[in-house]
């Protein structure tokens, strides 16, 4: 069948315009709606596993995730109190499953403009900014949006609509979709600098660090210019204001509890943030979708959220695709939900509980079985095997048949 509307995707993040990306490059018109002027910049999610490179290789941006970002083949977890490496994890233990057994260190917004800079050389496709989302009704052959911009509110036609507009999606509530789940109580702290934690500590590119009292995490991004940045996640004691948080004083305390320094810290970035765990009620109603933060949001430990959302995106261009060429059914656009929803809920919003779980536990003995969990899964190559395979979401790809197979 031919599509008589672009389908339209609200929200301009690495898994709105990875969606787009997809889509035209199937030959299908796409208009991406982002409500920002510009490519948000800030800190956020820059971990892609091996599962995700491999579907970045199949849109042809892997070499530039790479060029721009770094590889971290290895992570390591910590016992923060006694100073020690408790395990390390090495991906190419995985060289057998996947031709990329690493971890590539690429900040999304890096991502979302490599795959906005392909979309702009398409004649199918286009990337509007500064046009928020605002309403969405649908019809049986139609999904109209409506769009806040500078030249006031207008509306736009699609044959199908793609909600990638984030945490707080307008789309998702104008659908009246729940958002299940909880938030904690405590907000995450993120700090950066451009201190080598791991010439001058020996701590691993990305380390994750258990205590009973305030667990942390560590990992190095490249930086816009490829020097290199590390950037630590803290807890946040609940009730602190962000002025308590965020001073400088509390900042240096903070990293000084870490890893203890003689010359004050380089602090480039600090930013604090609620965290929640929660999931749509469904992912899709009538031509409507939500992929990445719309469906899903989850504490970053383990770095999953992003990947996961990407894992939407291309798993959700493949089916409409098929759709519209014919080769698939309309009715199976149903499987995007029955698909994408349980593997969220099993392999990123339960990994990521417990890897919270694991790194805050407070009594001694469960500290003691976690960590020897955690040695003993190292030391034996099967296990070793499995334990990535899992993290990686290699094995939530590999589970079950392409979404595009028919049945």
């Amino acid at each position: 069948m031919t599509l008589k509307h672009p389908i339209l995707i609200a929200g301009g993040g690495p898994v709105g315009v990875i969606t787009a990306l997809a889509l035209a490059r199937q030959g299908l018109e796409v208009r991406v709606y982002e409500a920002m002027d510009a490519v948000n910049e800030s800190p956020r999610a820059s971990t892609t596993h091996p599962a995700t490179l491999e579907m970045l290789a199949g849109l042809d941006l892997l070499d530039e995730v790479v060029k721009r970002g770094l590889v971290a083949r290895t992570f390591q977890f910590w016992d923060r109190p006694t100073g020690r490496m408790v395990a390390e994890f090495d991906h190419e233990i995985l060289k057998d499953d996947t031709p990329y057994p690493f971890v590539v260190q690429c900040e999304q917004h890096k991502i979302a403009k490599m795959a906005i800079a392909r979309l702009s050389a398409m004649p199918n496709a286009q990337v509007t900014f500064s046009a928020k989302a605002e309403d969405v009704k649908q019809f049986d052959d139609r999904v109209e949006l409506t769009l806040e911009t500078p030249q006031g509110r207008q509306t736009v036609t699609g044959s199908y609509l793609v909600g990638a507009d984030g945490g707080r999606s307008t789309v998702r509530k104008a659908l009246g979709i729940d958002f299940e789940g909880y938030t904690f109580p405590e907000r995450f702290l993120v700090l950066t600098t451009p201190v080598d934690f791991n010439s001058e500590f020996g701590a691993g590119f990305r380390s994750y660090f258990s205590d009973p009292d305030e667990w942390a995490n560590l990992f190095k991004v490249a930086g816009e210019d490829g020097s290199g940045l590390w950037r630590s996640v803290f807890p946040a004691v609940p009730g602190d204001t962000d002025e308590q948080v965020l001073s400088d004083e509390a900042v240096q305390r903070r990293l000084n509890k870490f890893f203890p320094k003689a010359d004050p810290y380089t602090v480039t970035h600090r930013n604090i943030y609620n965290v929640h765990q929660r999931v749509a009620a469904k992912f899709r109603e009538g031509r409507v979708f939500l992929a990445g933060d719309s469906a899903h949001v989850n504490n970053p430990i383990g770095g999953l959220g992003l990947n996961c959302g990407i894992h939407d995106a291309v798993e959700l261009a493949a089916l409409l695709g098929a759709v519209a060429k014919g080769d698939l059914p309309e009715t199976t656009l149903a499987r995007y939900d029955e698909r994408r929803r349980p593997i969220n809920i099993e392999y990123v919003q339960q990994q990521t509980i417990a890897n919270k779980k694991r790194l805050e536990e407070k009594d001694n003995a469960a500290r003691e079985a976690n960590f020897d969990f955690l040695r003993k899964t190292a030391a034996d190559p099967k296990a070793h095997r499995a334990f990535l395979m899992r993290t990686s979401l290699l094995e939530s790809v590999r589970k079950q048949a392409p979404i595009t197979a028919k049945v």
